[in-house]
């Protein structure tokens, strides 16, 4: 479980330990099972959006790679074809 989550879930028992010890158990009884469903698909989403960063991360590296070997092919042709042009003036 991601730090967040557990964190939200500590302070969440916290606050139904509270409502118990004043009112009784049936006060959460009913809603006790909703918010372990929501914490645990709360986990889910952090841990995909987790993946999801990374896999950013790697496309944005080969971005600035396929970006930088872009500008390098246009330099190079821009280069032959000057020298072409020269070529040509020189014949």
């Amino acid at each position: 479980m991601s730090e967040r989550v557990a964190g939200l879930a500590s302070s969440i028992y916290r606050e139904f330990e509270r409502l118990i010890e004043k009112y009784d158990e049936d006060v959460v009884k009913d809603l006790m099972p909703l918010i372990v469903g929501l914490l645990e698909n709360l986990d889910s989403v952090f841990a995909a959006n987790k993946e999801h960063v990374v896999e950013l991360e790697l496309l944005k590296e080969d971005n600035e790679q396929l970006v930088t070997q872009y500008e390098r092919e246009k330099a190079l042709r821009k280069h032959a074809e000057e020298y072409s042009s020269e070529l040509k003036l020189g014949l």
